[in-house]
């Protein structure tokens, strides 16, 4: 089975088992694994920030980031397709207690432009923007990257309202991998930033959740709330380290595939392949007669598995787990079905 479903779908390589395996351990809830410690601190160091947080899951630390940064009653601003309006199952208002301004783009990028004019003129009748929240790479958006010189524009304009930003870099790794901007650029344009070990990376689990040192303090209290300290959390995080140091150049690989992926149908009638920048193709279907549901389900028949991401719209991801091959038995398949 060829699987593009997610570049979570990956497995532990040898290595990495074996640095599981040897992992120092202790209590993480006691302050005393030293390998999550580890962990913490490299993560902080690229990411230009003063402190680190480990979870359980990328979503748990998105939302310790509204509940550290956006009081209840207030308002965040978002793109519309973001990873908090469609795919976190509307933890924001549940855990939170805030509401989303989703800005409509064109692309899944957003602007300063479209920043400010989101941006509530104070009113005692209307919600305060509290938050603005970013998205790089962009899911829904075929894992675009959200430009540097954008996120400073954006930058600029919450400093001059005085909001803080979150950034939602589940797959920044891409982003700088692909661009040549380091991690830490990036990040330095907001004032948390989440990363996510398990996309892209090969690891089974983990995400992080950075900031200064009071922010991740007071983070620290809301994962304990929300169930997320573990214990000799220290196995994870081994993954975790040794993924950061072994896997990130490599997400190169996973780019030149999810190329060679539309490059491969490009000529096929039926579907459309705009150019992925990163790792995440967005292949959509012209040919009437065809939906997603049932290409997906026709694929999976031929050994390749996608994801319905919209009634027209099948997404692929490439990963460490899928070969050249596999790209180009994914792409005969796919024109096998759309070929009737």
């Amino acid at each position: 089975m060829i699987d593009l479903r997610s570049d979570t779908v990956t497995r532990p390589t040898p290595a990495m088992r074996e640095a599981i395996a040897r992992a120092e351990v202790g209590d993480d809830s006691l302050g005393d694994d030293p390998t999550v410690r580890r962990l913490e601190e490299r993560v902080a160091e690229l990411l230009g920030k003063e402190a680190a947080l480990f979870f359980p899951s990328g979503v748990m630390a998105n939302e310790t980031a509204l509940l550290v940064l956006a009081p209840p009653g207030t308002e965040v601003i978002v793109e519309t397709t973001s990873h908090f309006v469609d795919w976190e199952d509307g933890a924001p208002s549940h855990w939170a207690g805030v509401q989303l301004r989703g800005v409509a783009t064109p692309d899944g990028l957003l602007t300063a432009e479209l920043v400010e004019a989101a941006i509530r003129a104070p009113s005692r009748f209307q919600p305060q923007t509290s938050l603005i929240s970013v998205e790089n790479t962009h899911n829904a958006a075929g894992g675009r990257i959200l430009p540097l010189e954008t996120m400073q524009a954006i930058r600029r304009v919450a400093d001059r309202h005085g909001l803080p930003v979150h950034l939602d870099g589940a797959r920044l790794w891409n982003a700088s991998v692909a661009t040549g901007v380091p991690e830490a650029e990036f990040a330095a344009t907001a004032d948390t930033v989440m990363v996510t070990l398990s996309k892209g990376l090969g690891c089974p689990v983990g995400s992080l959740l950075a900031g200064t040192r009071e922010t991740m303090d007071r983070a620290w209290r809301i994962r304990r709330r929300l169930g997320g300290n573990m214990r000799q959390a220290g196995i994870l995080a081994a993954a975790g380290l040794y993924a950061i140091e072994h896997h990130r150049a490599r997400l190169a690989d996973d780019h030149a595939r999810a190329r060679r992926l539309a490059e491969r149908l490009a000529d096929t009638a039926g579907v459309r392949v705009v150019p992925p920048e990163t790792n995440i193709v967005m292949i959509e279907i012209v040919r009437d007669g065809l939906d997603a549901p049932a290409l997906v389900a026709a694929l999976a028949e031929r050994g390749v598995r996608t994801t319905v991401f919209a009634p027209r719209r099948v997404r692929a991801i490439t990963h460490m787990d899928v070969d050249d091959d596999d790209i180009d038995a994914a792409a005969r398949a796919i024109a096998e079905v759309v070929g009737g």
